[in-house]
């Protein structure tokens, strides 16, 4: 193929406003506040890339990230889109800390790239499927609004609701009830984001046990450097133990791998990168751990991305891509059509699909 190279790089602030804080058990967040890279080829062509950083998770935000996306603007000016893995390298060797920008920069790369091969993005990732269905996320709210807020999921679709704890434990234990009562036939799975020690965690699930609540994953109970804590947690229960924070690269994902913590690895696009989050599956997939893929708060943009990239890839036996925007607030239009709790992707829209409103 002949070389195309980029002519032009925008980078903007994308800032939406949340209709409720979204609660965890290390942060709240009121608003989203990412990043939007722009690149424009020389034959016209132009590729979106969205970061979305969450400072308690990756230390970004949106400042460090406009400051990174703006130093590499003249780095990758010029350069062909078709080597989007050397540039990728290349900022890895030089921003190797600051992993949201770096994977904007891969997402409008990718996206520009499958646009001129004229190819949908789940494509270009292996094509096993063109849907995918989605949990949706209960995060930390009183158990009346968990209730109402679990009937009203149930009835909209969703078979596998997750909610947030790692808190107080006998508020997510209430949490958890009111869910079960609300919603009492769907999959529950729970993340504690790095919130209990390891004894508070096993602790935790004996509770879970003696209220009849059974999860079907429990996501990152421990610090996300104690490997040997969720080991502790994993061999004393019966429930699949998920890993998230605990993997942010493919060396991440190996040490998982050696010390036998986790039954899935949980990988989000803005956590590793794209390029990285291949890896990532591969590793997991060589030694049998199951995979999941998360979300932080993104547009419909970079969760677009999300959904090619496990629909692509056809290899993940969870997914939680919730969309948390008001459509009328979205920044972009086209992308996955979403119809609660499916997402299905168009083979006639090249790229991720999404247009800038």
């Amino acid at each position: 193929m002949k070389a195309i190279k980029i002519k032009e790089v925008i980078i903007e602030p994308v800032n939406v406003p949340l209709d409720e804080p979204f609660k965890i058990a290390i942060g709240t967040k009121y608003s989203i506040e990412n990043a939007l890279i722009t690149v424009v080829l020389e034959n016209g062509i132009v590729g979106y890339g969205e970061a979305a950083p969450l400072e308690p998770i990756n230390g970004e935000n949106q400042a460090t990230v406009l400051a990174t996306l703006n130093s590499c603007i003249d780095f990758i000016k010029g350069k062909d889109v078709a080597d989007y893995r050397a540039i990728s390298a290349t900022l890895r060797s030089v921003f190797w800390a600051q992993v949201t920008a770096r994977c904007a920069v891969e997402m409008a790369l990718l996206d520009a790239y499958t646009r001129v091969l004229d190819i949908p993005l789940y494509q270009f990732f292996g094509g096993a499927g063109n849907k995918a269905e989605t949990d949706y996320t209960i995060d930390i709210v009183p158990p009346e609004t968990a209730k109402v807020n679990a009937a009203r999921l149930a009835a909209a679709g969703y078979t596998v609701l997750k909610t947030k704890v790692g808190k107080k434990l006998t508020d997510d234990i209430d949490r958890l009830l009111a869910i079960k009562e609300g919603a009492p036939a769907c999959g529950l799975t729970i993340d504690a984001n790095q919130g209990y020690s390891p004894c508070e965690a096993v602790h935790f699930i004996e509770e879970m046990g003696k209220n009849n609540i059974r999860p079907i994953l429990f996501e990152q109970p421990v610090s996300r450097y104690d490997l040997a804590g969720m080991r502790f947690v994993k061999d004393h229960t019966s429930i699949p133990i998920g890993a998230d924070e605990s993997v942010f690269t493919s060396a991440d994902a190996i040490n998982v791998v050696r010390t036998g913590c986790a039954d899935y690895i949980n990988i989000k696009l803005m956590k590793s990168g794209i390029i990285e989050a291949m890896d990532i599956a591969a590793i997991a997939r060589s030694a049998n751990i199951k995979l999941m893929i998360g979300c932080m708060l993104e547009t419909k943009l970079a969760l677009g991305c999300s959904v090619h990239f496990a629909a692509g890839m056809g290899c993940f036996s969870h997914i939680d891509l919730d969309p948390h925007i008001d459509p009328e607030l979205e920044p972009f239009t086209g992308g996955p059509d979403y119809r609660a709790p499916f997402y299905t992707l168009s083979p006639d829209l090249p790229g991720v699909g999404c247009v800038k409103r």
